[in-house]
């Protein structure tokens, strides 16, 4: 079982950053494959980024390719977010999800999910 716990959202101007964090309860923590997705008003829950349970291993979403950062602290049970050239089309709720084996990019790959935590990016 894996409890997670996102924080470090809220309310940026367009072009700054932002980083979120995900704290991760469990003993399975360091060896689960993390993802961050995202999800805007009326519309579907989106991938952003995943990596594996090393760190070593990362992929990301077109959208977000070269803005965002996914990292990992095994040692804390934590995975990051870095947002940065942030964007009005990035305002969503932003979610981490855990899951055992190797990075995934669909949700339904994931068994553990947090609450989410709001970005919202003004124009």
């Amino acid at each position: 079982q894996v409890q997670l716990v996102e924080s470090g959202g809220g309310l940026v101007q367009a072009g700054g950053s932002l980083t979120l964090s995900c704290a991760a309860s469990g003993r399975t923590f360091s060896s689960s494959a993390m993802g961050w997705f995202r999800q805007a008003p009326g519309k579907e829950r989106e991938f952003v980024a995943t990596i594996n349970w090393s760190g070593g291993s990362t992929y990301y979403a077109d959208s977000v390719k070269g803005r965002f950062t996914t990292s990992r602290d095994n040692a804390k049970n934590t995975v990051y977010l870095q947002m940065n050239s942030l964007k009005p089309e990035d305002t969503a709720v932003y979610y981490c999800a855990a899951r055992t084996g190797s990075i995934a990019y669909r949700a339904y790959e994931y068994h553990y999910w947090g609450q989410g935590t709001q970005v919202t990016v003004s124009s």
